[in-house]
């Protein structure tokens, strides 16, 4: 079980179990739970993903809603406290679609995730193990998530590999 002052990054596929999984390690930990949802519901599809997902989380949870502003949502995490981001792919979605220095952005997260001031845990997908977009934007997004795990991955005390609800670790 992570201490305080822990980065945990969780990557996987989609449905691999990331988001079931980070949720049992932080409700491992005394509460209260701080859960930070990059999602953004502009369909009844992503609602009910949304709704899913929440549904999960009893009262403990603090749910903070965070689509673009992330680092500045998890600077103001008091300290001490366990926090779960949910997701780093999109949010990084979100940026691209709102127009942002994605890359600027990437860095000041990862920057920030850098030094943890509690034990924090962050999903993420891995992107690249499929086929190769067929249209540049999705090439671009491919590179931008590869790259965004790559510099959180390396800042992270344990990164975590989930593959059909299965875990490895990495790191």
């Amino acid at each position: 079980m992570p201490e305080k002052g822990s980065l945990t990054l969780l990557l996987g596929g989609a449905r691999s179990g990331k988001s079931s999984h980070a949720e049992s390690l932080v409700t491992a930990l005394p509460p209260p739970w701080t859960y930070v949802a990059t999602a953004q519901a502009f369909d009844a599809e992503m609602e009910e993903r949304i709704a899913l997902h929440r549904d999960r989380r009893d009262g403990r949870w603090n749910t903070v809603d965070a689509p673009l502003d992330l680092s500045v949502t998890i600077q103001a995490i008091p300290d001490g406290l366990p926090l779960l981001v949910d997701c780093l792919t999109l949010w990084l979605s979100n940026q691209m679609l709102a127009g942002h220095d994605v890359e600027a952005e990437s860095s000041r997260l990862a920057e920030i995730l850098a030094s943890p001031r509690g034990p924090w845990f962050v999903v993420s997908n891995e992107v690249g193990l499929g086929i190769v977009p067929d249209n540049p934007l999705g090439r671009r997004f491919r590179d931008a998530q590869g790259r965004l795990n790559q510099k959180v991955a390396a800042r992270a005390d344990r990164v975590l590999f989930m593959v059909a609800g299965l875990t490895m670790q990495v790191k």
